[in-house]
């Protein structure tokens, strides 16, 4: 177990994830494509190396996925559009600063009858709530300027509530801790300021012995395969809890600080001050 970020590592393990086109497990997550393509990025600009993989070639794909009678985009060319789909490729081409090449409108319907008596939100009105589901509505509602409609209260306590003894979070009550909640959780409570009500310490320990030592990359716990999707969201939650080296993510898009300050598009969120060892 490592108790440092292996950077190298994990640059090479997302720089590596295209070689795989011969092998049947790359085509039977074609309906992730999209997604993946947006969390390995990420990743790769949190650690200062957003240039590992080309660029015109991922903009090629993103723009070979557009729909253009549905007006959005999926997840792999010849699929089905798709709303997460939509919202990665808008994600992606801002990041490399080619959203000009498609006109995006986003709409947010109905976030406040999503929520709880328990202050969460569900997928649907009266689904269990669930902290995925959270960081989705309160990061609409930041970009909306509407996070005074939110039971803010209640909604931190359940969002606090997720931590487990052993530091990790959980997405809903009841169930295994999982790094990936480490940014689905940090990111509302960064939305709301309230990142102080968890123990930052526990969790930075949870996500850092969930890492792969020898080929890199982070898994969903200590022991399992790692892979991009834990990858991104583990470095995300390191990033908000002030983690030394890495580049401030802004909790809203999930997506590199700077970006957002550039286009002039950053809320009133607040990580956790950066580490200097």
């Amino acid at each position: 177990m490592s108790t440092s970020l292996l950077v190298p590592q994990h640059v090479a393990y997302i720089s590596a994830l295209g070689d795989s086109k011969h092998e049947l497990s790359y085509h039977l997550s074609a309906h992730l494509r999209m997604n993946a393509v947006y969390w390995g990025l990420t990743a790769l600009l949190i650690m200062g190396h957003g240039d590992a993989l080309d660029r015109d070639e991922m903009i090629d794909f993103v723009m070979s996925c557009w729909d253009e009678e549905a007006g959005a985009f999926s997840a792999h060319p010849d699929h089905d559009v798709h709303l997460l789909s939509t919202l990665s490729a808008i994600q992606i081409l801002l990041m490399q600063n080619a959203l000009n090449r498609v006109n995006v409108g986003r709409i947010v319907k109905f976030i406040l009858s999503l929520q709880n008596f328990d202050g969460g939100f569900g997928h649907v009105a009266g689904a269990e709530s669930h902290a995925s589901q959270v960081f989705v509505c309160v990061a609409a509602l930041a970009i909306l300027d509407r996070l005074d409609e939110v039971d803010q209260p209640t909604l931190c306590w359940w969002l606090s509530e997720r931590q487990l003894p052993n530091g990790g979070l959980n997405g809903r009550p009841e169930k295994l801790e999982d790094v990936c909640y480490s940014f689905w959780v940090l990111s509302a409570l960064s939305i709301l300021n309230k990142l102080t009500w968890i123990d930052s310490s526990k969790l930075e320990g949870f996500i850092l012995s969930a890492q792969d030592t020898e080929s890199g990359g982070i898994a969903d716990r200590p022991g399992d395969m790692p892979d991009v999707f834990h990858t991104i969201f583990g470095l995300a939650g390191l990033s908000l809890l002030g983690y030394p080296a890495l580049v401030d993510l802004d909790p809203v898009y999930c997506m590199p600080a700077s970006i957002i300050e550039n286009l002039g598009l950053r809320k009133g969120w607040k990580a956790l001050q950066r580490r200097t060892s």
